[in-house]
Order: C-alpha cells, then structure tokens, then sequence
C-alpha cells in the first residue's frame, strides 16, 4: 500500500473534524508543549500535523515559529484554509517523517501525536529516530503520542504499534531522558474512546 495515497484518500473523503483523531483543542499536547518553557521563538515542529488543530492553539499562545510535517499535502491544504492568513505565520512540509531530511539541530520541540504508533516495521521506526536525533538540538524537548496498550489495534484501515512509556521511550534509546508521560481518554468525533500515552522527554 502506498501510504500516501492512503492519507490524501483520507483528506479527500472525509472533514478533518470527521476523523478518529479530531480534537477541537489538544490540550494534553498544548500543555506539555508549555511545560517546556520554550521561548515563542524557538522552533516547534509538529509531526503529522496536517490538518489538526495545535497549530492554532500554538499560534494562539504567542508561538512565533512553527512548523507543520505531514505526507498529505491535502492536509495541509486544509490547515492553511483554516487559519487564512494566519498561515503565513507557519512552515508548511509536505514529506514522509521516514525519508525527510531535516536541517541539523534546529528543533527546540519535537511533536507527534498519532504517526509514531503507524510505523510497524522496526526500519521505519529506527529511521524516524533517527530523524529526530538528526533535527531536535540538544536540550531539546520530544513528545510522542501512540495508543496505549489498551488502545484500538487499527486505526483508519492501518495496523498500529501499542505502548507503554517504558516501551515507547526503549524505541528511542540512549540520549533520550524520560521527564514524564500521561494517558488521555480520547472522544472519537463518532462516540467511541481511545486510549492514548505521551512520552515527554529531553534530548541529551
């Protein structure tokens, strides 16, 4: 399967409020972002952002340099409708997480909610790992959202990875220190629940 048809398909059939992962406002990911103590200048770089709703909430709270990375550029088509010209205020790249090359230590914040937990085969984990170390500065902060070991097993026709914030944090290894992790009960836009685990962690 190619994935990115797969998420274009995805866009093209369905409103961003529609799918699974839909939240009005991402509070847990906002509030972690903020316990970062980050200046609004140093660089967020949201993983799979597409057309989610925490950039707005960033842009919102004073964060001045922002950058959102998803493989469908319909995605990203529809976050920038949505912000109008707000969007001038936000970098946008259309890329896959696994083969992007990113610019060396720049990112202050490294954020994904709901990609890491796509990736089933241990090549594409260890390359997007490898992303992370590549782009996040050290002193950098790295949160990572997945279902929880009692979430969904698929989400959107997909096969997914379950973890814990022991197992999640193993996948990155050395140089990365675990500072926290929360779960979130997550309302499906449909009525359903799925359970969610953020890792927060430093990059060495």
């Amino acid at each position: 399967m190619n994935m990115k048809t797969h998420w274009e398909n995805i866009y093209q059939t369905k409103a961003p409020t529609q799918v699974s992962w839909f939240q009005a406002h991402p509070q847990v990911s906002l509030s972690l972002i903020q316990r970062t103590q980050v200046q609004p200048t140093e660089p967020i770089i949201d993983i799979g952002g597409g057309a989610a709703t925490l950039v707005d909430d960033l842009l919102a709270n004073g964060y001045q340099a922002v950058t959102v990375l998803d493989l469908s550029a319909q995605a990203l088509r529809l976050a920038r409708q949505r912000l109008g010209p707000l969007a001038e205020r936000v970098t946008w790249l259309e890329a896959d997480i696994t083969t992007v090359e990113l610019p060396a230590q720049t990112y202050s914040v490294w954020h994904d909610r709901a990609v890491f937990h796509f990736l089933t085969q241990p090549a594409d984990r260890q390359r997007y790992v490898t992303a992370v170390r590549q782009a996040v500065r050290p002193g950098g902060f790295v949160i990572v959202a997945t279902f929880a070991p009692d979430g969904p097993p698929r989400c959107s026709g997909l096969d997914v990875v379950r973890y814990s914030p022991e197992s999640l944090h193993s996948e990155f290894g050395r140089g990365f220190e675990l500072i926290d992790s929360a779960r979130e009960t997550h309302h499906t836009p449909a009525g359903g629940e799925q359970q969610f685990m953020y890792c927060f962690c430093r990059r060495s």
